[in-house]
C-alpha cells in the first residue's frame, strides 16, 4: 500500500515537474518572440538624421524625403556635411565620391560606404557643333569649376586616357561657380564648358546655342579596363550608428533604392518632390533627371567601380581622398 502512494505521489511530483517545465518553456518562447517583435518594432521606429546635398545626390532620394522616420538636411555645400559626420549629427550622409574617402580616414575609420548613388554627371558642353570627339579638343579652351577637385581629375585622367596632355595640348581655365562657366562659354563662343547636371541643364535652358558635346563618363567608361566608373556621388553611414542600428541601415537601403527606381521612372511625379524642396527647380529637375546618372549600386559591384575611381585619383593627388586608398572594410556588404 505504502508503495502504491509512493508511485502516486511520484507521478504527482512528475506530473507537476512537466507542467512546470512545459509553462517555463511557452513562457520562454513567448518572451522571445516579444523580444523579437519588440525589436523590429523599434528598429523600424528608429529616427534617422540624413544629410545629402542640392542636385543628383539629394534628388535620388525624393520619395523619402516625407517619411517621418528620416530628417532631411539638405545643404548647398558639402563643407557644411563634413562637420556633421564628424560630430555624429547626421547618421546617413550623400556626398562626393572622393569626401567620403577623406571622411573614412579624418574620422579613422568610423564610416562605411553603403552604395554608389551617383555616377558621372560631368558633360562638356560647347556653342555649335565643332566637338565629336576628345581629339576635337586639342587646342581649345575649357572653362571649368572644381579646381582641386574630382571635376578637376576626372577631367584630367579622361584627357589623358584620350592621348592629350592637359598642361600643353589644351588650356584649361578655372571658374569658382558653375554660372561663371557658362558666362564665359557665352562671351567666348569657340570655347568649350566642363559642367555637372543639373547646372547642364539650366544653362542649355539659359542659352539655346549650346549643346552638350561629350558625356565624361562614356569617355572614362570607354578608355579605363580596370572596371571603374566616374563615380560622382556616394551614400555613407556613421559605422557606430549602424552597428546600434543594423536593420534601420538595411531597411533605409532598401528604401533608398526603390526612391531611385521611381525618380528614373517618374521624372515628372519626382520633379514635383525635388522642386516643393527646393532641391533642384521643377522645371530643370524633370529635364535633367534623365542625365544625372541617378542610380544605387551596393555590394561587390559598388566596391569594384569606387575603389578603382579612388584609385585613379590617388594617382593624380593622394589627398584629393584623404591621402591613401580605404582599406575593404571601408565598404558595406548587407
Amino acid at each position: 500500500m505504502k508503495l502504491k502512494k509512493a508511485a502516486a505521489w511520484l507521478l504527482v511530483v512528475c506530473m507537476c515537474g512537466a507542467v512546470l517545465i512545459g509553462c517555463a518553456s511557452n513562457r520562454a518562447e513567448t518572451e522571445k518572440k516579444d523580444t523579437k517583435e519588440e525589436t523590429k518594432k523599434t528598429e523600424e521606429n528608429v529616427k534617422m538624421n540624413v544629410g545629402a546635398l542640392k542636385g543628383p545626390t539629394a534628388m535620388g532620394m525624393a520619395q523619402m524625403l516625407d517619411d517621418e522616420n528620416y530628417t532631411f538636411t539638405i545643404s548647398a555645400s558639402p563643407d557644411e556635411i563634413v562637420p556633421m559626420v564628424v560630430q555624429g549629427k547626421v547618421d546617413i550622409a550623400a556626398v562626393p565620391a572622393n569626401l567620403s574617402s577623406v571622411l573614412y580616414q579624418k574620422t579613422d575609420k568610423a564610416v562605411s560606404v553603403l552604395a554608389v548613388n551617383t555616377l558621372g554627371v560631368l558633360y562638356l558642353v560647347e556653342n555649335g557643333n565643332t566637338i565629336q570627339s576628345a581629339e576635337d579638343l586639342r587646342g581649345k579652351t575649357i572653362y571649368a569649376s572644381g579646381k582641386g577637385a574630382t571635376p578637376e581629375y576626372a577631367l584630367n585622367s579622361v584627357l589623358e586616357a584620350n592621348g592629350l596632355d592637359p598642361s600643353i595640348d589644351v588650356t584649361i581655365e578655372y571658374k569658382s561657380e558653375h554660372a561663371e562657366v557658362a558666362a564665359a562659354l557665352a562671351a567666348d563662343e569657340t570655347a568649350a564648358g566642363l559642367l555637372p547636371q543639373p547646372f547642364v541643364t539650366t544653362a542649355l535652358m539659359k542659352n539655346e546655342n549650346l549643346k552638350i558635346a561629350l558625356d565624361l563618363n562614356q569617355m572614362w567608361e570607354d578608355k579605363m579596363s580596370d572596371g571603374s566608373r566616374l563615380v560622382t556621388g556616394v551614400v555613407i553611414v556613421r559605422n557606430e550608428f549602424l552597428n546600434e542600428h543594423k536593420d534601420a541601415v538595411d531597411k533605409f537601403m532598401e528604401q533608398y533604392e526603390k526612391s531611385v527606381d521611381f525618380v528614373n521612372d517618374s521624372p515628372d511625379e519626382a520633379a514635383e518632390i525635388i522642386g516643393s524642396h527646393d532641391i533642384v527647380a521643377k522645371e530643370v529637375a524633370v529635364r535633367a533627371i534623365p542625365d544625372c546618372s541617378i542610380v544605387f549600386v551596393k555590394g561587390e559591384e559598388m566596391k569594384t567601380m569606387l575603389s578603382g575611381y579612388l584609385e585613379t585619383l590617388n594617382r593624380q593627388n593622394p589627398e584629393t581622398i584623404g591621402g591613401a586608398v580605404p582599406d575593404d572594410d571601408f565598404y558595406y556588404e548587407k
